[in-house]
């Protein structure tokens, strides 16, 4: 058996910084997290186990003991901001710079611009915070299908940004048929180059294997992604969240395997399926 591990696999600098910030803060009194810090159930658990509290709505403070809340790397809406930082807890700002640097952008535009249009997903809590930087109307779209259903005015002026951990190629084909709208568009090139790295390394790993490992939070929408793109290109692909996922009959000794993983992956995880995956074949 030959085992790749992609190289840009596991923790992106963004949830590297937001992780080691909220274990910095332990024993130093209350400690909250506005949401789950990253997706991933297994860093989650410990840090619960330390007492940190998870918070999933901003009323839930005006009940807690005053401490220290946390704003994970997905970010938070400029209300949402403006809410916390006059709570009288202290604010620890765990944002990634390539986030903050999407709100800027769209507080920007929208003060001069028609509407906003998010390529992402509408659910997630990263996209959920950046819709809250717009003053004008926000739209979304998962792919270049999506436009065609947009009330878009012609004439009018839209700025364009991407969830830092949207597929890049699909960005890119969202942002070509913009062009063809009778509209002005401000386009901005947002989605993280640790994702674009992930993604393109994924794809080329996929197409090298029999089987292809993608290691991350079922929860976790870069990890997703992820899968999506392998299984493009290696049929027997499997997402799963620890060793507990992996079924170990379907490798076999003369296998060549990819592993890779999500921005929210410890490199002890990713470690432990290397090890199970090679251990299971030697018996």
């Amino acid at each position: 058996m030959k085992i790749i591990v992609a190289e840009t696999s596991g923790f992106c600098f963004g949830v590297e910084k937001a992780v080691e910030k909220v274990y910095a803060q332990l024993g130093q009194g209350p400690l909250y997290t506005y949401g789950p810090i990253i997706h991933n159930r297994s860093v989650v658990e410990d840090l619960e186990s330390k007492g940190v509290r998870i918070i999933h709505d901003l009323k839930e403070l005006g009940t807690s003991p005053k401490g220290t809340i946390l704003i994970r790397s997905h970010g938070v809406s400029k209300a949402e901001m403006d809410a916390m930082t006059g709570s009288g807890f202290r604010v620890v700002d765990a944002t990634c710079p390539y986030v903050k640097k999407i709100h800027r952008v769209v507080e920007r535009c929208s003060r001069l611009g028609d509407g906003v249009i998010i390529a992402g997903d509408e659910n997630h809590p990263e996209v959920a915070g950046i819709k809250g930087w717009s003053a004008v109307p926000v739209y979304y779209a998962t792919d270049e299908g999506d436009l065609d259903k947009l009330p878009l005015e012609e004439g009018k002026e839209y700025c364009i940004v991407a969830q830092t951990t949207f597929n890049y190629e699909k960005y890119q084909r969202i942002l070509k048929k913009l062009q063809n709208f009778p509209i002005r568009v401000i386009m901005n090139e947002t989605v993280c180059q640790a994702t674009e790295d992930r993604q393109k390394e994924a794809e080329k790993l996929a197409g090298m294997v029999d089987k292809m490992i993608v290691v991350g939070g079922k929860n976790s929408s870069n990890t997703q992604k992820l899968y999506e793109i392998c299984k493009s290109r290696c049929a027997q692909t499997y997402h799963i969240e620890t060793i507990d996922d992996l079924v170990l009959n379907v490798f076999s000794e003369s296998d060549i395997i990819g592993i890779t993983a999500g921005a929210s992956t410890p490199k002890n995880i990713i470690e432990e399926v290397i090890l199970h995956v090679r251990n299971a074949t030697e018996f």
